[in-house]
Order: C-alpha cells, then structure tokens, then sequence
C-alpha cells in the first residue's frame, strides 16, 4: 500500500501509518469531492484539491467524459477494502451532496460546513467521552455502544452545564440540519475515526521505540 502514502504526501522519513486515521479522513473528502463534481457537474480540479492529487497521483482514468464518477467509484473501493466501509455511508453522502449541491457555487458552502461540521463533532465527542476512550480497543462493542450514546445525547439532550458544550452541540445540530446525516451515520463515522486513531502510535511510545532500538 506505497502508493497511500505517495498519494498523501508523506516521505518515507516520516511517521505515518498508510492506512490510519489521516488516511481514512482524506479518503472520505475525496469521496466527498468526487460525488460532488459528478453531482455539480464540475470540470475545474482546482476547485477540488483532494480530487485532484488522488486523481493524479493514481492516475484515475475520467469515466463517461464526467469528472467524479470513475474516481468515485475508485475510492469507495479503497475505503471498503481499507476500513469495511459500508454501503449506507456511501448512500448518506451522495444523499447530502444531492440536496445541498445543486450548481457550483454551492460547492465551497457545502465543504465548509462538512470541515467544521465533522471537526466540531470530534472535537465535542473527545470532549464528552473522555476517559472511556481509553477502553482497550478489543472492547469494540462497549465503545461502540458508549459512541451511539453520547452522539444521541448531542442531538437530545438540553440540559448540558458547560456553555461552550451547549454552544457547539447548537452548532452542529445546525450544520446536520443542512448536511442531513442520519445519527447511524454519525456514530458509525466517529466510532471508525476512534478506533483509528487508538491504533496511532503516541510520542511517548515512538521514544521509547527509538531509545529501545539504540
């Protein structure tokens, strides 16, 4: 799997595990970016800067004269294979894309609201959980189960202390109004990004890696 790190830009001198979290998350806005050029029926790459380097860098053939079909259909091949990505993730995405990308000057609208959308997410879900997401990762159900609870929370629950929480759970209740992504769909993102992210080695282990190997 070379080519994952070609295709983000990653020297071999540098730590990254092909496959892990950043992988997952620049694959996900290249599916993001291919359905919205097939939907909007986009021709520049420049507006598109994930599209661009994954279409380049694996030299993504261009499929019935449309940009983003080909390619689209070539990443989600990659993040079945890679994280067992299922179907219903897909369908939400080109769901959204449909209702919210209609000409291209929706494009820009649309990528931000997912970027911060998605980041205030994480953030709050780190924020929320804590301590829990520090269960070994062989307890998949329980972090799973504990992931669906507290994306339900956001979405229900009214009654939050902390401001700041209050504020950014608002927030993202109105970025869904607009993107439309069911809480599966939510849970589902979130859990694959957690239990990536488990995986990815820590500083301190990557020292006492290097002093070991002295």
């Amino acid at each position: 799997m070379g080519f994952l790190s070609k295709l983000f830009g990653k020297s071999n001198k540098e730590e990254h595990k092909t496959g892990g979290m950043e992988d997952y998350m620049t694959l996900v806005r290249v599916y993001l970016q291919a359905a919205i050029a097939e939907n909007a029926g986009i021709t520049n790459l420049a507006m598109l800067p994930d599209l661009r380097m994954f279409k380049t860098t694996l030299h993504v053939p261009t499929l019935n004269n449309k940009l983003g079909v080909g390619e689209k259909k070539h990443c989600k091949k990659m993040l079945k294979d890679l994280y067992n990505t299922e179907d219903d993730f897909f369908k939400e995405v080109d769901q959204s894309i449909r209702k919210n990308c209609r000409k291209i000057q929706d494009v820009q609208t649309y990528l931000i609201q997912f970027q911060n959308f998605t980041q205030d997410l994480m953030m709050l879900m780190g924020n929320l959980m804590k301590f829990k997401l520090r269960m070994p990762s062989f307890m998949k159900k329980a972090i799973y189960g504990m992931t669906e609870k507290t994306v339900a929370d956001i979405f229900h629950k009214n009654d939050f202390k902390d401001m700041g929480v209050m504020k950014t759970v608002v927030a993202i209740r109105n970025y869904d109004k607009r993107l439309g992504f069911s809480e599966k769909w939510i849970t589902d993102f979130v859990f694959q990004v957690v239990m990536l992210a488990k995986k990815e080695p820590r500083p301190a282990d990557d020292d006492n890696l290097k002093n070991n190997s002295k």
